[in-house]
């Protein structure tokens, strides 16, 4: 996923126009600030990929690749196994039906 981060100067002029009072804005501040500005974008994404989906007479599948394009998952831990274990079968001499290969995608997502 991609992380939303507003800038420091940004979260310290929050801060300041909240307490009405300049400050450095601490450690838990930053992580609220970067959590409401996630929310937010968020929303917005929804809100586009309802549109999307409107516009375009209902055509799931392009507000579920906006979706996908803005908010990309992490490759779960056997996606990111698989991928090294390619890498490896380019550089070294293991065939493509390897036991390691048949257990991996054996496993659950």
């Amino acid at each position: 996923m991609n992380t939303i981060t507003p800038p420091p100067e940004l979260v310290q002029q929050w801060m300041a126009e909240f307490y009405g009072t300049p400050i450095v804005p601490g450690e838990a501040c930053t992580d609220l600030a970067i959590r409401a500005a996630q929310w937010g974008a968020d929303q917005e994404l929804e809100e586009c990929a309802e549109w999307v989906g409107r516009m375009f007479h209902g055509h799931k599948t392009w507000s579920d690749e906006l979706r996908a394009a803005r908010r990309p998952k992490p490759p779960s831990l056997k996606e990111a196994a698989l991928a090294e274990l390619a890498e490896w079968e380019n550089v070294m001499d293991i065939a493509p039906d390897s036991p390691i290969r048949r257990a991996l995608e054996a496993l659950p997502e």
